[in-house]
């Protein structure tokens, strides 16, 4: 059975006559009725009743018809999602990240890829980022939000935000008096840290500044997510150094305030596999970079 053949039998089921159908599929009577006959002998069911004045469907033809039209119809989708899918319109992708990156950076990448590629179904997975080169070398993510990038052959990245780092302090703080807090008026202050192995890459970014500016907080806590540092921050416990995306959970109770240190930020990268063959995360691509400024 062909869909040709199928094209044939759905013309004259409508048209009843082989004339008008042959005259509709731009071909002649004779090869319309050799389809006919091909596809009654593949079903091994009579579709018409034919007489010398008319052309009716039989039982059989009057149920298949209804299912000739459906395949019909999912061939054509079928063939339209297999170019939209070839053009990166149609698809899928899987992109990991981390609690932080949720915050703000993401979510607006998600948004904007919607409306762009509406067509392309973006499989969120978060986890730490500890495990997050890991998952992407091992190609279980065909993409990744992180802070720093797997240095290996093969892995393309673009930095694609630049964000201070703010202190986080309880309501009521005498700090909070204050527009910017400079290092210095930390020496001293109960401090809650990132930790040294699930949040390595701000633990190492706050204490190496800590370490420049020779300012030795009194480190109370440690916290692996932000907002359970935020949580313990509110609680009184001391104060704390967060990406300023962290304002977004708008946590009652914290206040946030500049360090007026323009060397002490956190950088978030797109990272990716150069030689992936996924037309959607290529379509994905494309329209982040759209949005970045050109690289130097």
């Amino acid at each position: 059975m062909e869909f040709r053949q199928l094209e044939c039998f759905i013309a004259v089921a409508e048209e009843l006559h082989f004339g008008r159908a042959a005259a509709r599929l731009c071909m002649t009577q004779p090869p319309l009725s050799r389809q006919i006959q091909l596809l009654e002998q593949d079903l091994g069911v009579t579709l018409f009743e034919r007489s010398s004045r008319q052309v009716e469907l039989s039982a059989a033809g009057r149920r298949f018809l209804r299912d000739a039209r459906h395949l019909l119809e999912y061939s054509a989708r079928a063939a339209a999602t297999a170019r939209r899918t070839s053009g990166g319109d149609a698809g899928h992708i899987t992109l990991g990240f981390t609690a932080v990156a949720s915050y703000r950076l993401m979510p607006s990448l998600i948004v904007r890829a919607r409306k762009r590629l509406p067509g392309v179904e973006i499989q969120l997975r978060e986890t730490v980022s500890t495990d997050l080169s890991r998952l992407l070398l091992g190609r279980e993510l065909d993409a990744i939000l992180a802070r720093s990038v797997p240095q290996q052959a093969g892995i393309e990245s673009r930095l694609i935000e630049r964000e201070p780092l703010v202190l986080a302090l309880p309501a009521g703080s005498p700090l909070c008096a204050h527009e910017v807090v400079p290092l210095r008026l930390l020496q001293g202050q109960p401090f809650v840290l990132y930790s040294p192995r699930e949040g390595k890459y701000f633990y190492d970014r706050i204490v190496g500044a800590f370490g420049l500016a020779d300012v030795q907080p009194d480190y109370v806590q440690r916290a692996s997510q932000t907002h359970t540092l935020l949580a313990l921050v509110r609680a009184g416990l001391g104060v704390g150094i967060v990406p300023d995306s962290a304002r977004e959970l708008r946590l009652e109770g914290v206040e946030f305030r500049s360090l007026g240190q323009r060397d002490l930020y956190a950088d978030m990268y797109l990272a990716w596999h150069a030689q992936h063959d996924n037309p959607a995360l290529a379509a994905f691509l494309r329209q982040v970079a759209e949005v970045l400024p050109p690289e130097a």
